[in-house]
Parts: C-alpha cells; sequence; structure tokens
C-alpha cells in the first residue's frame, strides 16, 4: 500500500507543475507585513491546485506557515522564513521569495500570545523533515467532493490520510501547530446540558480535514492585507492616464489660438479673459 501511494505521489508532484502570476501586494509590503504565526494562503496554478481551489470553492490551494529567520537555513543568502508541507519534498523550509510572485493572503490569529505564538511556530519547525500524506489528499478531495455518498461517509470518518505520523499534508502541519495551542481554526460547536442549562463548547476538528481555505474564513484569524498595513493614501495613486495628460504638450492650431486671444480682449465678455488664461 505504501508504494502505491508513493507512485501516486510522484503522478501528483508531477502534475502539479508551477505557473507563474501577478502578485497580490508589492514585495516589500508582504515582506514588512508578515509576522510570527501568521499563515500566509497561496493561489497555486497546477492541476492539483485547480482540483483543491475547485472543490473548496476558494482562490487558495497552499498554506505556509512564517516563523521568521531559521537559524542556519537559507538560500543564496535569503533566510528561510517558512515552514510548509510541499507534494514532492514533505515538510520543509522555504524563503519568502518562493512566492512572491504568486498571488498570497495573510492570515493572523488575533489574541494569540507570544509564548504560545513561539510555542506553534516550534512546532512545526519540528516537524521539518516529514514525508508528505498522499492519502491524506485523495481523502480529502473525496471528503470535500459532492455526491450523495459524501454525507454518510463524512459521519464514518474520523480522520483522514494513511495516519502514519511520518507523514502530513500543508494545511494539517498548521492545524496541528495551533492545536497545540488550542487557538480555535474552525472548530465544530456543539450544545450540551449543564447544571444552568445548556451552553455551546467548542470540539476539536481533526487536522486532517483542514484545507488551506479554512484559515481564510475562520472568525479568529484576521485577514492582512499589505498594502493597507503599511499605511496607504489614494491621493498618492499614480494613474497612467493622468500621467499621460500632465506629461502631453498640447498645441493649439493658429486660427483657433488667433480666435480665442480675439475673444478674450472683447469688452461684451469680460470675464472670459480669466476663463482662458
Amino acid at each position: 500500500m505504501g508504494s502505491l501511494f508513493g507512485n501516486v505521489g510522484r503522478l501528483i508532484a508531477r502534475l502539479q507543475q508551477p505557473a507563474s502570476c501577478e502578485p497580490s501586494a508589492p514585495n516589500d509590503a508582504l515582506r514588512e507585513t508578515l509576522r510570527p504565526g501568521d499563515v500566509l494562503l497561496v493561489e497555486g496554478k497546477g492541476r492539483i491546485s485547480g482540483s483543491i481551489k475547485y472543490l473548496t470553492q476558494s482562490a487558495w490551494s497552499h498554506s505556509a506557515l512564517y516563523v521568521g529567520p531559521i537559524a542556519g537555513a537559507e538560500t543564496e543568502g535569503e533566510p528561510h522564513v517558512l515552514i510548509e508541507a510541499n507534494i514532492d519534498e514533505g515538510v520543509v523550509s522555504a524563503p519568502l521569495s518562493k512566492y512572491l510572485h504568486c498571488r498570497t493572503r495573510i492570515c493572523r490569529p488575533v489574541g494569540l500570545t507570544q509564548a504560545d505564538c513561539e510555542t506553534v511556530c516550534r512546532y512545526a519547525s519540528e516537524r521539518i523533515g516529514l514525508g508528505y500524506d498522499f492519502k491524506n489528499v485523495i481523502d480529502l478531495m473525496r471528503y470535500l467532493l459532492p455526491g450523495p455518498v459524501t454525507p454518510r461517509w463524512r459521519h464514518r470518518t474520523f480522520a483522514l490520510g494513511s495516519g502514519d505520523a511520518s507523514r502530513i499534508i500543508c494545511s494539517a502541519l498548521i492545524a496541528q501547530a495551533f492545536d497545540a495551542v488550542r487557538y480555535p481554526i474552525l472548530p465544530e460547536i456543539k450544545r450540551v446540558e449543564g447544571q444552568t442549562g445548556r451552553r455551546e463548547v467548542a470540539e476539536i476538528r481533526h487536522s486532517s480535514f483542514y484545507a488551506p481555505r479554512d484559515f481564510d474564513i475562520s472568525p479568529y484569524f484576521l485577514v492582512v492585507k499589505p498594502t493597507l498595513a503599511r499605511g496607504f493614501n489614494y491621493k498618492d495613486m499614480r494613474w497612467a492616464d493622468l500621467a499621460q495628460i500632465h506629461s502631453a504638450q498640447v498645441t493649439l492650431a493658429p486660427e483657433i489660438k488667433g480666435k480665442r486671444d480675439q475673444a478674450a480682449s472683447t469688452p461684451e465678455f469680460p470675464g472670459f479673459a480669466t476663463l482662458a488664461a
């Protein structure tokens, strides 16, 4: 069975070809805005990414955790600041430049304490080297696939994936890191009877059920837009059409210029001289 999913994984990796796209924020703005504990969502362009986006009805197909510079990990002099689980590599660290040319979104856990933030980042960092759980991807697609059989199958399932602790996918890795400090993402809310009546309690979902879009729609994560976070003033925008108008030199035909000057000096229109100037 392991070799079967290994072959499937290699096939998925070949299908997952990256494609260039326009960035959603200036490079400097993204670098300045990210903080440890932030979840960086990425809009992938590969075939598998397209399937994930379709099934989740979301623009995001990949997620990475920003942990800040990692000692001893760099690429061409650039420090690694992200922890992620990739189809072709497993859990690895990566520089931010890897996604500077992709559409991204920052999801920030609201109210996360400094101590818990360090725990979340350390949890993810300690998982570097784990393999990728291809069965979790397949199961997650089945779980998200609409159909009459899916709801019953969902209720019978307590976890997705291979069950191998040495394998994990990107969203499950980050979900486990936040579960380590009991920070909610999309917990299941249940009503229970108590001495004072019925009350609502949160129940942690298994990490294998999470997809990248869950951090985006979570009520406990703030969507941070770099262009706004660094200070935005619409008056500073440089519009292409206005720039062309200001730079263009308007030259009137001699006959038009003569008529304009004559009208400006006509006594019957004393105010026209000011308008013509």
